[in-house]
């Protein structure tokens, strides 16, 4: 039986990792500011071989952290997976950004990858063995305008996880990231109902004229946590954008290749 333990788990992309995972038989500990009750009861009904693990606790918080690894290992000794999804928006221009934002979309989404991976990567390494699985962003591999502090939090994480492979891998722990462009989720409604960007600006800027689904990147965070599907990719950036990175058209280039609906 393998383990996975999932940060930000109680919605969105975690809630369906969460789900995918507990398909492929993993078991789950799952962290969130907020109890994750549905996704705990989807993974059952999914197959999950136990009861999850619910940990409620800040990932920007040092002891928050060292408890919830320690709970993994009390429970299981380990964890084979680590999913580093908890993260925090903030869209606003860079000249109004106040210092304490800075910090705080930093502490969360880049310091508390790290704090994560350092507590569930001294389990894997004692084991030689091990996935960390880092869910940065298209923001992560290119500039976004009004994003500054997302847009340096994705970069840095992108840059920790290739560290993280240099360092970890001769050692049996391989260390990747996905790069989701816009997703479907509680951020993007949020977002959109603060009148920040339409479903339009999206899926007219994406090739494949969509938004992502949280199922789109679960997916592809559970090929990359596969010891046997990904057995030698380490230290990679997955963009899961429907070639938003891609395709440098203008916008009148890019629509114009389209099928027309009429």
């Amino acid at each position: 039986m393998r383990i996975a333990a999932i940060t930000g788990a109680a919605q969105g992309i975690g809630r369906r990792t969460a789900e995918v995972l507990a398909e492929r038989g993993y078991a789950l500990a799952l962290m969130d500011l907020h109890a994750p009750t549905a996704t705990v009861a989807a993974a059952r009904a999914g197959g999950t071989p136990e009861a999850p693990l619910e940990f409620i606790g800040d990932v920007s918080d040092p002891g928050a952290v060292a408890r919830f690894a320690a709970a993994v290992e009390s429970r299981w000794g380990h964890a084979d997976v680590l999913v580093n999804n908890a993260g925090i928006s903030f869209i606003q221009p860079a000249e109004e950004v106040k210092v304490a934002d800075l910090r705080r979309v930093l502490e969360v989404n880049l310091v508390g990858p790290f704090l994560l991976s350092q507590a569930f990567g001294a389990q894997m390494l004692r084991r030689a063995t091990g996935s960390i699985v880092n869910v940065a962003s298209v923001a992560g591999l290119q500039g976004i305008s009004h994003r500054a502090a997302y847009n340096a939090s994705k970069h840095g994480l992108i840059g920790l996880t290739r560290t993280l492979a240099g360092e970890w891998g001769a050692r049996g722990v391989r260390c990747n990231a996905v790069c989701p462009g816009w997703v479907k989720t509680e951020m993007d409604h949020s977002a959109q109902g603060a009148g920040l960007y339409t479903d339009d600006d999206i899926t007219g800027r994406v090739p494949m004229a969509r938004f992502a689904f949280p199922d789109d990147v679960a997916r592809a965070i559970a090929f990359l946590a596969d010891p046997v599907e990904s057995s030698f990719i380490n230290g990679q950036a997955l963009a899961v954008d429907g070639g938003w990175t891609a395709d440098g058209s203008w916008q009148s280039l890019r629509l114009a290749t389209r099928p027309r609906s009429d």
